[in-house]
This record gives structure tokens, C-alpha cells and sequence, in this order.
């Protein structure tokens, strides 16, 4: 007879809880996102957030998203699926699973099909009219990346910093 806890966090969870805490270090006023990538075997692989590219500089370059064409943060930055896939180090991220606040756009999605992620959890989809997100769910359905969206507990979890 096992007196093991019972109110352990689930994979999910966890997981989950790994891409929200990654999103907290996006410098983006607007928008944090955050990505986990895991193994078939839930061992962590990556993790990303939204932010510029290694070297430029946080202060150097634009946030906002309106104005100048120029001086705005979408032509500097990497969404934060991409930057877990680039983070990556080992091998291949065939048939691994992905964890990520924001439902991923199209460019993502291709990132997505191609580094060989085959399951993709996601959760907010609050974009899910435009064109970028129907196009990346057209990608990934014809792709065979199986999506769902997280089923949150409600479970709240304090860390001290």
C-alpha cells in the first residue's frame, strides 16, 4: 500500500506552468508569451519566450507596435515557439510535444511542422479569427499535429522569487 501524495501537479500542469513561468521573462509590454518543449518521456527539451534575438540589445531596440515601420517590435522579435525551437541543443524534436501560451500563428506553425513536433498544447486562443491563426491551424491539420487546449484546474501555485 502506497501513502504517496495525491494532489501532485499533472503533466500538464507542470508543463504548462514551465511555458507561463518562461513567459514571465519576455520584455514585451504588450504580450508575454512563453514555450516548453518536451520529450514523449516528459523530460524538458526547450523552453522560449517572446523576445530579440541574442545580442541585440533590450534597450536598443523598438516595443512598441504602432508608428514607424521601422521602429516596432514586430520586425526585431522571435515569437516564443521559435526561440524554443532555436534554444534547442540536442538532436531531433521528432515527435516531441509543445507547451505554449498563445496559440502559435503561421510562421510558428511552420517552425512547428518542421522541427517534427507532433502534439501541440495551447492556453488562450484569443486570436483565433484572424488570418494567421485559421492559416495555422490549416498547416498543422494537414500536417498531422494534433492540437488541444489546456484544461486548466484553477490550481493556483505560489513560488517565493
Amino acid at each position: 500500500m502506497s501513502d504517496k501524495r495525491k494532489d501532485y501537479i499533472s503533466w500538464d500542469e507542470y508543463f504548462m506552468g514551465v511555458a507561463k513561468l518562461s513567459a514571465l521573462r519576455s520584455k514585451d509590454p504588450n504580450t508575454q508569451v512563453g514555450a516548453c518543449i518536451v520529450s514523449e518521456d516528459n523530460k524538458i527539451l526547450s523552453m522560449g519566450y517572446n523576445g530579440l534575438p541574442r545580442g541585440c540589445s533590450d534597450d536598443e531596440f523598438p516595443w512598441s507596435r504602432e508608428g514607424d515601420p521601422l521602429d516596432n517590435k514586430y520586425l526585431y522579435t522571435a515569437h516564443s515557439e521559435l526561440n524554443a525551437i532555436l534554444n534547442y541543443q540536442g538532436g531531433t524534436l521528432q515527435n516531441a510535444k509543445m507547451y505554449v501560451t498563445l496559440f502559435p500563428c503561421n510562421e510558428c506553425a511552420k517552425a512547428i511542422i518542421q522541427a517534427g513536433i507532433k502534439t501541440l498544447v495551447y492556453d488562450c486562443d484569443k486570436y483565433s479569427d484572424t488570418a494567421s491563426v485559421i492559416a495555422s491551424k490549416r498547416m498543422l491539420n494537414a500536417a498531422g499535429v494534433r492540437y488541444y487546449k489546456y484544461d486548466s484546474t484553477g490550481r493556483t501555485v505560489q513560488i517565493e522569487l
